[in-house]
This record gives C-alpha cells, structure tokens and sequence, in this order.
C-alpha cells in the first residue's frame, strides 16, 4: 500500500487517533438518553465523528494520487508553541480573572500565533466572542463560569 499524500495521511491518522481517544475517554461518563444526554453524550458522537472524518482522509491519502506526493514541510513552532501556551493560560485565568477578562486575553495571544496581526480584527473578535459565550454558556446553559474577577466579586 502506497502513501500518495503524505500531508492527508499524516491528518487523518491524527484525527482517527484523537477521535479514537475522545471517544474511549467520554465511556467514563453516563451517556444519559437521547431525550436526556449525560456529560458522556456529546464527547462520545463528537469522537467518533471524528474518527470517521479522519478516516475518509485516511482513505483519500491511500487512494487519490497528488501532485509530488503531497509532502509535509517544516513544523509551525511558533504557532503551536502561542496556541498550547494559549490553552494553558485560559485554564489558569478562566478562575480568577472571569469570563470578561479572560476571553479578550486569551484571544490576544492567540493572534499572535499568525503574521497578521490588527488590533480592530482582535478588539472586535473579543467583543463578539465574549458577549456569545456569555450569552451561550451563562445565560443559556446556566453553567456556574465566573463573569468577573474573583475582586470584584464580594
């Protein structure tokens, strides 16, 4: 068997083997019914789809011919390096600093990741997103996330 894409081979195996994981992680959870989905529900579908997606990219790679073999070029450092600091800084801050002031933060450092960087495109991006995930998570699913700093919270 001939690896005709090395870019799509590479993808898809890593969307089969996160997908894979998601999923086996999610049967700790009560899956709940259809009617009444447990915590295990929406991470069990969403990995396996996941999966599934990974492999038709797996199958393309093994089966459709690409140009040069499609192959992988340099890793991407910096952008990886800002996004997983980025991750970790949201899971650090998200406590203590609230919702407010985190998602504006949060979505700073990741325009950092790219080569265009504008401050109207980050300024309007936090508003939007920090308004609908208040909106969404807050109001409509009531999850207890703090809106504001732990100081300004009495």
């Amino acid at each position: 068997m001939k690896i005709k894409s090395q870019r799509d081979f590479w993808s898809g195996l890593m969307f089969v083997v996160v997908g894979v994981g998601f999923a086996w992680g999610a049967t700790e959870y009560s899956f709940g019914a259809s009617a009444r989905p447990g915590p295990g529900y929406f991470p069990f579908g969403l990995g396996v789809f996941l999966a599934l997606l990974g492999g038709l990219v797996l199958f393309k790679a093994l089966t459709l011919e690409s140009e040069g073999g499609d192959p992988i070029g340099a890793i991407a450092w910096r952008p990886l390096l800002v996004i997983v600091a980025t991750i970790v800084v949201f899971g650090l801050a998200l406590p203590r600093l609230g919702l407010a002031c985190t998602l504006p933060l949060v979505i700073t450092l990741s325009s950092l990741a790219g080569h265009e960087f504008r401050w109207r495109d980050v300024l309007i991006s936090s508003v939007v997103l920090t308004v609908g995930s208040w909106a969404l998570f807050i109001k409509g699913l009531s999850l207890t996330i703090p809106l504001w700093p732990l100081y300004f919270q009495g």
